[in-house]
């Protein structure tokens, strides 16, 4: 889907354009939006609000065909709720509307003139995103391992934003972003949805190396002599059971000053859970192919920051393998030393994340990062308590630290891809203790996402950092099964937000 932004003066009016359909707003007062009103010039509009057509309630619609004094073929009305303050989630719910009504229309072509300006505590950008990424999220299909494909959507294929003149350079830097996160959502889900046998680690090292060529970024992937010879033996105690080949990723995408430190991403990248010797339950066994979700989000942001040109350094690193069962396989009771010097005693293999994370953690001091936040489906303890809705936010508590999390707070807040976040404190530390080696690989039940961040947290002393658990958002279950996409788009509002205040 193709997104222009179109606008409009005095000699030239939203009555006069020729498109196969025009979107305008009304509210649940009967009132019209300023584009309504300038297309109801034979007062078709009103009489269809006043016969009670159209409530005016958040994502209601009705098409209009026919109107008189019209260019356009045909008018879709679409509620906004209440008409003193357009609420962000009634927005969302009518361009949610629009995008199901475009898909099965009989035009190429359409123009969104909603108030765009309009929206609490929003602005002109936040809408066109929300536009943009309701129409793509529609078009979404995932068939690629289906014998016959599914139909290819019919309907709207170029869709126009109508802006006032003043506002057209805002909305067409909004509109190409919009595109570009859409990109790196439609990635990271598909990296996702991918059988395991197919999105293997190598799967993963050869879809860096795909970006990296297309959009000429930096990479190096590394092979387990290299994990050896770094001393990653937390790293490659998980791997020690599966016949694929680890693959350790760097992506570099340095679109920002030479001397500025980077902003490291680092994504966990386990391609099929079993859970090891520490075996997970049959019954939705298959849904652990999503574990590599945070490697995923890694390479969709790398994505969309890439089309974009974002001028800040960011450095993805990506440890990824499978976690698997066998007679070579890490046992419950092992100690492994990580590439830091500290041993770690493994007390349940199924608790892999964080030992290919710590190592990758050591790994980033490297780069002198400014700032470094690694995302994982890491623990089932952050779907009890923070459900679907938000993922887990965890950081150390210091002005640094506060700051950090306040930008991927605020970030998450923007793009609709929200976060919580949830302490870090050394009382929780306690439940790490060993008798045998310098650290547990877990803490018990209680508090299980806090100590699975605390234990993390031992590996990042050099440089601020955050982590992000997204076991609870990363994908869906049950009918709706399939990857989110998140948390792409609060990564890249939160790059974007970084790019804007380095070039202050």
């Amino acid at each position: 889907m193709d997104f222009s932004i179109k606008t409009f003066d005095a000699k030239t009016t939203i009555a006069q354009l020729k498109t196969g359909c025009i979107a305008v707003g009304v509210f649940e007062n009967r009132k019209l939006s300023q584009a309504a009103q300038a297309l109801d010039c034979k007062g078709d509009i009103t009489a269809a609000m006043k016969s009670g057509d159209i409530s005016g309630k958040p994502g209601s619609t009705l098409l209009m065909r026919g109107i008189q004094g019209i260019a356009a073929e045909r008018i879709l009305l679409v509620g906004l709720g209440k008409e003193e303050s357009i609420a962000g989630k009634d927005f969302s719910s009518a361009v949610q509307a629009i995008a199901r009504m475009f898909s099965s229309l009989g035009a190429n072509d359409a123009v969104v003139a909603l108030p765009f300006d309009d929206v609490k505590e929003r602005d002109l950008s936040w809408a066109i995103r929300s536009t943009v990424l309701a129409a793509r999220e529609n078009l979404y299909r995932f068939d690629d391992m289906k014998s016959k494909k599914e139909p290819a959507p019919t309907g709207v294929r170029k869709v126009a934003f109508a802006v006032p003149a003043a506002a057209a350079s805002a909305a067409r830097i909004a509109a190409a972003q919009s595109a570009a996160l859409a990109n790196g959502i439609d990635l990271t889900k598909n990296l996702g949805n991918l059988p395991p046998n197919v999105c293997t680690p190598t799967y993963l090292a050869n879809t860096a190396k795909k970006l990296a060529k297309e959009f000429e970024l930096g990479v190096e992937i590394l092979d387990r002599k290299q994990l050896q010879a770094l001393k990653m033996g937390s790293f490659l105690s998980v791997t020690n059971g599966s016949d694929e080949p680890p693959k350790f990723i760097v992506l570099k995408h340095m679109g920002g000053k030479a001397k500025d430190a980077p902003v490291v991403l680092v994504g966990k990248g386990i391609t099929f859970d079993s859970g090891g010797i520490s075996l997970k339950p049959g019954a939705g066994m298959d849904e652990m192919k999503y574990d590599m979700c945070g490697a995923a989000s890694v390479l969709g942001t790398f994505r969309a920051i890439a089309e974009m040109k974002l001028k800040l350094n960011v450095i993805g690193v990506i440890p990824t393998c499978e976690n698997m069962p066998s007679g070579r396989a890490t046992k419950p009771g092992d100690i492994v030393t990580s590439m830091s010097g500290q041993t770690i005693e493994v007390l349940n293999t199924d608790a892999e994340g964080r030992l290919i994370l710590c190592d990758a953690l050591t790994y980033v001091e490297r780069f002198k990062p400014a700032a470094v936040v690694d995302i994982a489906t890491l623990t089932g303890a952050c779907i009890t308590a923070l459900g679907h809705h938000n993922s887990g936010l965890f950081t150390r508590h210091d002005d640094a630290h506060d700051a950090l999390a306040d930008q991927l707070l605020a970030a998450g807040k923007t793009a609709n891809d929200t976060a919580w976040r949830m302490p870090i404190e050394d009382s929780y530390q306690e439940q790490l203790k060993s008798n045998f080696a310098d650290i547990a690989n877990i803490g018990g039940p209680p508090a299980g996402s806090i100590t699975a961040a605390c234990f993390l947290e031992r590996f990042t002393k050099k440089y601020t950092w955050a982590h992000l658990d997204i076991a609870g958002t990363a994908w869906k279950s049950g009918t709706a099964k399939g990857a989110t996409g998140r948390p792409v788009p609060l990564l890249t509002t939160f790059l974007i937000n970084r790019s804007q205040l380095a070039s202050k």
